[in-house]
């Protein structure tokens, strides 16, 4: 029973786990591949009167980020001129960023965002959070390799030199990448221990105990979490949504619900963060463009699906109604075709 119960819960975090990530991908690898043959067209398309945005497109946003990186390195050898240097002298506005994103790998996109985040006076603390809590252990250990040798520097000690108190303990407890791995054992007496301490820690005193917070939050495993969230609600009046937004305040209480949202189910999280960077008047540019990049090969297509779920119009009809032009083109191609 336990293992079916296992199985149930990475279903709903990202999919079977048995599966592999691309399968959930809008974007696949490119089954006829070809680096040399992609670097031609694509040398021929930059050097094209006005440059040929549209080849450029179809090309980058039909492979996967593998082979654009061997697209890359097949132009470099072509032309001893590195490709994405080139592209980005010869596109501008949010498609320069956008092909710019697609040619780095996912650790190196996700180590330039959060350098930037933290660049200057003040601090992105949206993007900082949103990266740090939606990445595996893997991929945040990728992540801390390319900061040291694509920058030359640390990455907590970018977060404690860029933010204070109690968010920056938990942002350095995300960054780390020690969670405990999804076992194959549940442990339902632990999950009642957690579900109450996460209760005695917060709702039931004056004040909450936020080391107590980050240590759970951060270290269980996440099929674990889910099912102390759900046995939480049978320990307090509140859900752990309702509890994080009546204990804390500011940036931790963001990074709290971003975390607890993104354990949960993070196709739905996406979704959510996809409909907000576009609700209202303007675009969020910088966090669509982010999500469409860093997603498009691993949870899309469920993450579409959760869009038109709640939102009622599916994720194509808003691109299209907030962006134009390549720009528009490009989103829409990562995104796939309408449902």
């Amino acid at each position: 029973m336990s293992t079916v119960l296992e199985i149930l819960c990475k279903l709903s975090l990202e999919g079977d786990h048995s599966t592999p990530p691309s399968a959930y991908g809008s974007v696949k690898a490119y089954t006829n591949f070809d680096a040399e043959w992609d670097a031609l067209n694509t040398e021929t398309a930059i050097k094209t009167k006005n440059v040929d945005e549209v080849t450029i497109i179809n090309i980058l946003t039909n492979r996967s980020n593998e082979q654009r990186q061997n697209i890359a390195f097949a132009y470099q050898r072509r032309t001893k001129k590195e490709l994405a240097s080139v592209l980005k002298s010869a596109l501008s506005s949010h498609l320069e960023t956008v092909i710019w994103g697609l040619l780095k790998t996912p650790a190196q996109y996700d180590a330039s965002d959060l350098k930037a985040s933290m660049k200057g006076l003040g601090t992105d603390e949206d993007s900082l959070i949103e990266i740090i809590c939606s990445r595996t252990n893997q991929e945040l250990q990728e992540i801390n390799r390319v900061c040291k040798e694509v920058y030359k520097t640390d990455l907590e000690k970018d977060i404690i030199s860029d933010t204070s108190g109690d968010f920056r303990k938990l942002m350095i407890a995300l960054t780390k990448g020690q969670r405990a791995e999804d076992g194959s054992v549940i442990d339902y007496e632990l999950i009642d221990q957690d579900a109450w301490d996460l209760y005695d820690a917060g709702m039931k005193k004056r004040g909450t105990n936020v080391p107590k917070w980050i240590s759970i939050m951060t270290e269980q495993n996440m099929c674990h979490l889910q099912k102390v969230f759900e046995r939480y609600k049978s320990c307090s009046p509140y859900d752990m949504l309702e509890s994080i937004k009546k204990e804390v305040r500011g940036d931790l209480e963001n990074a709290f619900l971003n975390g607890v949202q993104c354990i949960q189910t993070k196709p739905l999280y996406f979704a959510d963060r996809l409909y907000n960077s576009m609700k209202g008047k303007g675009t969020h540019d910088k966090v669509l463009i982010r999500i469409m990049i860093s997603h498009s090969e691993v949870v899309m297509l469920k993450s579409r699906s959760e869009f038109k779920k709640k939102y009622g119009k599916s994720l194509y009809y808003y691109i299209q109604q907030d962006t134009k032009g390549d720009y528009q083109k490009v989103l829409l191609y990562l995104r796939g075709r309408d449902d």
